[in-house]
């Protein structure tokens, strides 16, 4: 009998561990206990391994598992596996992305509760100091409070229910879902920022993409009521922790409930100090259940995966570099940058996509179709989209995806196109790869451009008139933003669209002052 070889690095639950123990074609090492440095010395005899934060899956990692074939990651966050990396060599990533989605649910609840009645102060004023002090611990009810959800999938929108039976006033908040999963529940729906920053309480759970990152910040902590409570057992850094502290601080905001940090273990905060702040160590999936359930499924997962049977929540597509022609790879990397760009450009619930591959590149239209699929699905749901269930991901959220080739491709010897249609609005872009690779996009909504995809860039489409790039650039200079590159393509309708690439971050202000000059017909802010 063959034997394959998975190595457990983290510690796990006792029962995933027994399943591996019972299997007679598998030779099982538990490794959770050895130092890392310890750990790389004997990784290279495992085909596949089960990982958690602690082991840090880098380059060395990677060096030293010379056997690999596949990684299970036992949770959701893969911030510490090199995917890329993986993929080069072949080695398939999964993760366990739903096992803990009560335990997250419970906690949002619990630091929601404990924050509205101080219930961890009154607790210590009680057990600690002995304190018998009823009319200091005055608190408020959730009943008829409103509550701002910010990400209404897996784990928001569960929230979102248990709310309902709080009887809260519920919104959500999430453009890249269909509003109906929200009215269906009962809940709001809204496409206005504001009106979340208008509620009592605001829970955020979103992926950690660079839309996510920070996206509660000073300024929407000034448009909120006084009093508000802000919770947070999604990511660390979706809100501003500096702002946080300061709104903290000045009473702005009432109380907040934090269970993750941008740095962890976070024992020395600065969100310790205060006494109108819950916090827990990054327990959103520590519970017994939860601990269970993602032992047990990653332990599957590896047997599955050691078989060679399937590889269920796979991050990646293994590319190896002897199985995919050259001339193919630069053109898959600028298919997914296209959908990523255009999902940006046209923010919203995707309705469907149409992917063309014309000329050589054609006869790979499967594999431009998914990588085009998470590019544009990557901007709302960041880490968990991945090249192995974007088709999957795609039709359970009805995108239709359509696939188009043609042996010839007109001036081009290759050239690919996304059409990108939300319930707002379409956009078509394409693009090329010149000699020595060299990335280009070529079209966007039929303006013929030459744009390099990389960095920050403004599209700004307008009448075609005298002064406009005069007045474009007067704004960018008031605000000290400096352009890198300026294209124009022009159409023969009297239109120009203009791709501005740009060395400075670009904030709302700005944007909004193209948007407000006569000539602008739309102002769209992209990144790369």
């Amino acid at each position: 009998m063959q034997k394959h070889t998975i190595m457990v690095c983290d510690h796990i639950h006792e029962s995933g561990l027994k399943m591996l123990e019972s299997q007679p074609d598998i030779n099982y090492i538990n490794a959770a206990d050895l130092p890392k440095d310890e750990l790389l010395k004997v990784v290279g005899q495992a085909d596949v391994v089960i990982t958690r934060s602690s082991t840090e899956v880098n380059e060395a990692f990677l060096n030293a598992a010379t056997n690999l074939k596949a990684l299970v990651r036992a949770g959701v966050g893969v911030d510490n596996v090199d995917i890329d990396g993986c993929s080069k060599r072949g080695i398939i990533v999964m993760n366990v992305p739903t096992a803990n989605t009560i335990a997250a649910v419970e906690l949002t609840m619990a630091h929601m509760l404990s924050c509205m009645r101080a219930f961890p102060y009154a607790h210590n004023h009680l057990k600690h100091d002995r304190i018998w002090k009823r009319e200091k611990w005055y608190g408020y009810e959730l009943k008829d409070k409103k509550l701002g959800i910010i990400g209404f999938g897996n784990i928001g929108s569960r929230v979102g229910k248990r709310a309902k039976a709080f009887e809260m006033d519920v919104i959500a908040y999430d453009p890249y879902i269909d509003p109906s999963k929200a009215t269906d529940l009962g809940v709001e729906y809204t496409t206005n920022f504001d009106d979340i920053l208008a509620c009592d309480i605001i829970t955020i759970h979103t992926p950690k993409t660079q839309e996510t990152i920070g996206m509660i910040g000073k300024k929407e902590i000034e448009k909120m009521k006084d009093g508000v409570v802000l919770i947070n057992c999604a990511r660390g850094g979706l809100y501003d922790e500096e702002a946080l502290l300061e709104g903290l601080k000045s009473g702005k905001i009432r109380f907040a409930g934090i269970d993750v940090f941008v740095k962890e273990p976070a024992t020395d905060h600065p969100l310790l100090e205060l006494d109108n702040v819950t916090v827990t160590p990054h327990l959103g999936a520590n519970t017994y259940e939860s601990q269970y359930k993602i032992a047990t499924q990653a332990a599957q997962q590896a047997l599955d995966a050691a078989r060679g049977i399937s590889y269920p929540n796979a991050l990646n597509l293994p590319i190896r570099e002897n199985e995919i022609p050259e001339f193919v790879k630069p053109y898959l990397d600028l298919m997914q940058k296209i959908g990523f760009l255009a999902a940006q450009a046209n923010k919203g619930a995707i309705k469907s996509l149409k992917v063309v591959g014309n000329g050589e590149i054609g006869k790979y239209i499967d594999s431009l179709a998914t990588f085009a699929t998470v590019g544009a699905l990557k901007e709302s749901l960041g880490e968990t989209i991945n090249y192995v269930n974007a088709d999957f991901v795609a039709k359970e959220r009805g995108i239709d995806v359509q696939k188009e080739s043609s042996p010839t491709a007109g001036a081009y010897k290759n050239i690919i196109r996304l059409r990108l249609t939300t319930e707002k609005e379409i956009i078509e872009i394409a693009g090329t790869i010149f000699n020595d690779d060299v990335q280009r996009i070529v079209e966007i909504n039929g303006f013929a451009l030459d744009v390099e995809p990389k960095g920050r860039m403004i599209l700004f489409k307008n009448t075609d008139v005298p002064g406009v790039i005069g007045d474009v650039g007067q704004i960018l200079a008031k605000h000290h933003v400096n352009i890198a590159d300026f294209r124009l393509g022009r159409d023969k309708s009297g239109r120009a669209l203009a791709v501005i690439l740009v060395d400075n971050d670009v904030n709302e202000e700005l944007l909004k002052e193209l948007e407000s000059l006569e000539a602008s017909l739309y102002v769209k802010y992209v990144i790369l």
